[in-house]
């Protein structure tokens, strides 16, 4: 097997803020995260209803 040369790469401000960031500064952006993704999920979820409905 060959050995992959690793190169560092400039911080992103998502790694930046994983890296930096207060226990509590990353629970309150994960929750916002979770609502934004779990109300997308169940529009989602909502249409594919009313489209087996009406198909």
């Amino acid at each position: 097997m060959s050995k992959e040369q690793t190169h560092k790469v400039a911080s992103t401000p998502l790694s930046s803020f994983v890296k930096q960031a207060s226990s509590g500064e990353k629970k309150k952006v994960y929750r916002k995260v979770i609502v934004a993704a779990s109300e997308s999920q169940n529009i989602t979820i909502a249409k594919a209803k009313v489209h087996a409905v009406t198909s």
